[in-house]
């Protein structure tokens, strides 16, 4: 980058928020996958006026601008993917308001997705949206995802909670899109536009969010089961029986052996499968729907159903869940987890077929996920410097995704398409709404100066 480039940018966030150091640009040159590229050099904008002055002498100088908050993504969307600039808005993170009287969060991007859920619980309110990053992601990330979580089957995704959305066109212009009112119907629906972009179409400096009411009881269980597909059969039968269940996870004896070996917690390794279900509300409720599901569970196989009794206990079974990716990617020196989404009937279809294509082409892979919404993560172990293995890994990904379509899913249900997805991405959508997206983005970032090389495969790599 030249030196003139990087005197503006010192002078507009100042000269130690601008780095280019080689250690600091390899730490920005990943996300959570193990696709790396470098920047050119590194901005921490600590203001809605620095990230509009940093857009628009992107445009004069045709620089690219990819935005980062946490970096913990999946699918490339916060890797600089064309060099350039990485705008890094870690710095704005400050929780504006938490406003009990509307249910409403408002915050700076940077903020960790667990420090808004802890604030407003501290108040007995609820942010709902819990990805499995949720310790370290910042809600940034989350909006540009519309990243969704374990709660997501009863309390939805991000999208379901963003109320509006101030920020930064890509040619640096302000703007303020949404509103914190209970209805609005306000012109084109911007916020919702923007929720899930990827970081391609605007940079967000602040968010406001809906906020619920905590809930005020909690039972969490775990059912054994001796296969995977029994497991994924149950779940709809447990919401075919009018439950709905805060939780409802699912991993297999890949992932079960994996994180016993990892955290030690007593997990039985000799399960096929288990199913991991919460439910929440009245202490009523939550009592009588406990009793139905696990009744459910022993009704279709289950060898055994464990109800927690205490916090601790509780604790447990979710700790086991939230280790998955942390002790399968200990495994090998690569893990590649993918995204496939299918609808809820199908999934126990989609397990028989992640089994099929693992044993095709002689492939570890542990199958965790959100069996409540239908999204599994198929956790591909493998090594990356093994060429004639990543070949078949390749291969082992195209069919995945192909039986996805093929089941009537989608090839991402909560980690965006990035450049990890992109050629699969016309495959789903058809040329028609692809059209419809390149238009929007040319729209908006006419010189494509914004997180280039995501969600579209023809655009400058």
């Amino acid at each position: 980058m030249r030196k003139s480039i990087l005197h503006k940018l010192q002078e507009i966030s100042g000269s130690k928020y601008v780095l280019t150091a080689p250690e600091d640009l390899v730490c920005y040159g990943y996300d959570a996958q193990h696709v790396e590229y470098c920047p050119e050099a590194i901005v921490r904008a600590g203001s809605a006026e620095e990230v509009c002055a940093i857009l628009r002498l992107a445009n004069e100088e045709g620089l690219h601008v990819t935005p980062r908050g946490a970096g913990t993504g999946l699918s490339g969307g916060s890797v600089p993917a064309a060099g350039g600039l990485v705008l890094d808005l870690g710095r704005m993170n400050r929780i504006i308001e938490i406003d009990q009287s509307n249910l409403l969060a408002t915050v700076e991007p940077g903020v960790i997705t667990a420090d808004l859920a802890s604030a407003v619980e501290a108040v007995g309110l609820m942010y709902p949206p819990d990805p499995g990053s949720i310790k370290v992601s910042t809600l940034g990330g989350n909006v540009a995802e519309n990243a969704g979580g374990l709660r997501a089957i009863k309390y939805g995704v991000t999208a379901d909670y963003i109320k509006a959305i101030e920020g930064a066109t890509p040619t640096g212009e302000f703007f303020k899109a949404g509103a914190v009112t209970m209805k609005s119907v306000a012109g084109y629906d911007l916020v919702h536009l923007l929720c899930g972009s990827e970081g391609t179409l605007a940079v967000f400096t602040k968010l406001t969010f809906k906020l619920l009411p905590l809930p005020k009881a909690r039972r969490s269980m775990v059912g054994l089961f001796p296969q995977l597909t029994q497991a994924a059969e149950t779940v709809s039968a447990i919401i075919s029986a009018g439950i709905m269940p805060a939780t409802l996870e699912i991993m297999d004896n890949v992932t079960i052996r994996t994180v016993e070996e990892f955290k030690k917690i007593g997990l039985p390794i000799d399960a096929g499968a288990m199913l991991l279900l919460e439910v929440d509300g009245a202490s009523a409720q939550v009592v009588e729907e406990a009793d139905k599901a696990a009744r459910i569970m022993t009704s279709h196989n289950a060898s055994e159903v464990q109800i927690a009794s205490t916090h601790e206990e509780r604790d447990k079974v979710w700790e086991a869940r939230r280790s998955a990716l942390a002790a399968l990617a200990r495994v090998r020196p690569t893990a590649i987890l993918e995204d496939a989404t299918v609808p809820r009937n199908q999934l126990a279809d989609m397990v028989s077929e992640i089994n099929r294509i693992a044993n095709k082409y002689s492939l570890t892979i542990g199958t965790f996920g959100h069996a409540g919404d239908g999204n599994l993560h198929p956790t591909i172990l493998t090594d990356q410097r093994d060429k004639e293995e990543m070949a078949r890994v390749e291969k082992a990904i195209d069919e995945i995704f192909n039986a996805a379509l093929q089941l009537g899913g989608t090839v991402s249900g909560e980690h965006g398409i990035g450049f990890a997805k992109s050629r699969y991405l016309a495959c789903e959508v058809g040329p028609g709404a692809l059209g419809m997206m390149r238009t929007i983005k040319s729209a908006l970032d006419p010189k494509g100066i914004l997180n280039p090389g995501k969600i579209f495969t023809d655009q400058t790599t």
